[in-house]
Formats: structure tokens, sequence, C-alpha cells
């Protein structure tokens, strides 16, 4: 039987509820293998959820929590959610005060070893994606993942516009403006709790803020994995326009600045190059 929780403020909904965790089940790490975290963040998603949520339950590694983060969707987000109660471990719908504010719920819910995030526009590019993920997870001694993202066209999956691969993780590619793509970032549980949540004060710059810290605050180790993992449709916050490009990179510079390395504006340009070449590989 599904269960939904609802909280209420003067009859209002506030708050709703569901998954496998609401009757009573969890998942815990078993045999050895670690316990994935996947945290998915969704607002009015409804036309790309499934195929995320789909390509979470298709993974050939099982031990997976799935998180689902909703801001208080108006369209039909929450049937969706409710259609596949039985396969997400948590989710919830409530106002929250942005992707990163939602991010952070979903961290602070989590049981797993390791924390990934998977947006509603994103999807595991392969059923292998996350056994390959927790197989250099479970034979390195690192603190963090990361690999390929493949960037397509939301009208032809088939097409890809960019293959974002940064096999670096540097001082000197984070004051270029650089970062390994955020959603294949798989990180212990551990490295969050003591490096803190994303800062709710940036606009859409707050992952790499968030990457900056954890490598030169906390000096995380990491490794690369030469494969494409994940696959994102073309759009969102930081790709709308010439004054989200300005946002982004006065962000940039502010959150290597607040993490005692020097950049600016004319250092980022060094990026487009990198950029170019992602687009014609």
């Amino acid at each position: 039987m599904h269960q939904f929780v609802n909280s209420t403020v003067s009859g209002a909904p506030t708050k709703i509820e569901g998954g496998v965790r609401v009757r009573g089940d969890l998942n815990r790490s078993s045999l050895g293998k670690p316990l994935l975290t996947v945290i998915t963040v969704v607002f009015n998603g409804a036309a790309t959820l499934e195929h995320t949520i789909r390509s979470v339950i298709e993974q050939t590694y099982r031990n997976i929590e799935h998180i689902i983060i909703d801001g208080g969707s108006t369209d039909t987000t929450l049937d969706i959610l409710r259609k596949y109660e039985g396969d997400i471990d948590y989710w919830v719908s409530e106002k929250d005060d942005g992707i990163y504010d939602a991010m952070n719920k979903g961290i602070v819910l989590a049981r797993g070893d390791y924390i990934g995030m998977l947006n509603s526009d994103d999807y595991f590019a392969s059923a292998s994606a996350l056994e390959n993920i927790a197989f250099h997870l479970e034979t390195g001694d690192m603190d963090a993942v990361f690999s390929c993202l493949d960037i397509v066209d939301p009208a032809n999956l088939d097409r890809v516009l960019r293959k974002y691969r940064v096999s670096s993780f540097s001082p000197f590619m984070l004051r270029i403006g650089v970062m390994p793509p955020h959603p294949t970032f798989y990180c212990k549980k551990s490295c969050y709790e003591k490096a803190g949540l994303y800062r709710t004060d940036y606009r859409i710059a707050a992952d790499f803020e968030m990457l900056a810290r954890l490598l030169l605050k906390y000096h995380i180790t990491w490794k690369f994995i030469d494969e494409t993992t994940v696959k994102m449709r073309s759009g969102g916050l930081s790709s709308s326009g010439i004054k989200a490009n300005w946002v982004v990179n006065r962000e940039i510079i502010r959150a290597c600045t607040e993490n005692a390395l020097y950049t600016n504006i004319f250092m980022l340009v060094l990026k487009l190059p990198i950029r170019i070449l992602e687009r014609i590989l």
C-alpha cells in the first residue's frame, strides 16, 4: 500500500512525503558494497523526471538510495513520484529556497556512504554507470570520483552537443573557471559533514564553490574515471544567456577568492579553447 504523509498549515498542504523509507524500509551498505545516495532535485520537471527515475531503476548496481527533493511543483511531477513510489527511497515536495537549498536537504537526508547529484534534466548514460563508479570507489583509496558528461540536444538525445571531459581537478583549472562536471561527482558523505553544505547565497555557481572548497580547504583526494557516466539535456541556469554567463563568472571569481585562490575575469577567458574543443571532439 502506498503511504503519503502531508503536513498542513491552516488546512493547506505544505509538505508531502513518500517513498519506501516512509513505510520503514531502509537501504544499508551490505556485502562490502558502498551505499550510493543519488539525489534528484526537481521543480515542475514532469517532462523529464520519469526518464531520470528510470535511469536509476535500471542500474545494475543495486546498493542505491534514491532521494528526490521537489520544490513544490504545480505540474504532474507529484503524479510521477507517486507512480514510482516503490522505487524511490524517499521523496518530499515542499517549497524551498532554490536548487542549492534542495541539494542541501538531500545531503542531510542521505544515509549513503557516497553522495551524487542527478537532477531532473540528467540521466545515467548506461545501466552500468553506478557499477563503474562504485568499483572505483571500492578499489581506490580516495574521497571522491568524477567522470565524463555528455550534453545532449533535448529534442534528440542521440545528438551530443558537447563532450564535457575534465581529467584534472587542480587549482589552475579552478582559476580559469573549469571544474569537473558536477553530475558525475560522487563524494564521501563525511566530506560534506566536514566541509559543510552548498552556499545558498550563490545564484548559479554554488557547485563550483563547493568543489573549490572541498579541494582547496579540505584537500579531498579524488580519481578521474575516463568514461561517460551521465548525460544532461542542454539548458539550465549557467547556460541561459549573456546575463547568466556574467553572473556565473562573477560568482566563480568570488568562489576562488573566498577559498584563497586568486583569479580574475581575464584568466577566465583561458577556458574558452577548452569549451570549443568540447564541442568539436
